[in-house]
């Protein structure tokens, strides 16, 4: 794909979503942190119904560590692997108390020290917290990055870094959302609404799926 068409695409997808921002429920950093590590290998939307009940009872390191894993296991016992990750989230306020001073970390490499947080939480952290122009890639953006032709790669650490090469400058503080979105809403894994598409004649997937019958 050339220079060109990436900056169309990006262009389309900002007039649709001049303001894009992650759909986990937040109003702090370490809120944000905390919610991208639960939503590993689980939705939003889940992760939503429980901190809508965890944060007001405890949204700071001191308060949720001091539920222990049992006590929180009991807030989020409706998320997928909560129990692992009831453990990574105790750990995880221990050690902001503990070398951080309560604080999230603002480093990549200091993100990445906590348990349940790789590079992809980091990035997300770094990104909708503080404002970094980082790449998140979760398996949304792989698959449109991808199936668009706007980056493809072999595996994650490919695209983050061909989509950081590739999207013009002005576009990759919100990258992150409109690719994470798309993939989520439009060009979904197994049939992409391409009949739906707002990029569709600027993308490179050479099956795109045709107008749906009437009344469907």
């Amino acid at each position: 794909m050339n220079d060109e068409k990436r900056r169309l695409i990006f262009e389309r997808l900002r007039a649709a979503n001049p303001h894009p921002t992650t759909e986990l429920a937040y109003t702090t950093p370490f809120e944000l942190l905390i919610a991208v590590i639960l939503s590993a290998q689980a939705t939003d939307a889940s992760v939503n119904r429980a901190t809508r009940v965890l944060f007001p009872i405890a949204n700071t390191p001191k308060a949720i560590y001091a539920l222990g894993v049992e006590g929180l296991m009991s807030y989020i016992n409706t998320i997928n692997l909560y129990r692992n990750k009831a453990k990574y989230v105790i750990e995880t306020c221990r050690i902001l108390l503990e070398q951080h001073g309560g604080q999230v970390p603002r480093t990549r490499e200091a993100l990445q020290a906590l348990p349940g947080v790789g590079r992809k939480t980091a990035n997300v952290v770094l990104n909708t917290a503080f404002g970094e122009a980082v790449m998140a890639v979760d398996t949304h953006i792989f698959r449109v990055s991808n199936r668009t032709g706007v980056a493809p790669g072999k595996n994650v650490d490919i695209v983050e870094r061909e989509l950081m090469k590739n999207v013009p400058q002005e576009f990759i503080h919100d990258a992150h959302h409109w690719l994470i979105l798309h993939g989520r809403y439009i060009c979904v894994a197994r049939k992409p609404m391409c009949w739906n598409c707002i990029i569709a004649d600027l993308c490179e997937y050479p099956d795109k799926t045709p107008l749906p019958e009437k009344g469907i």
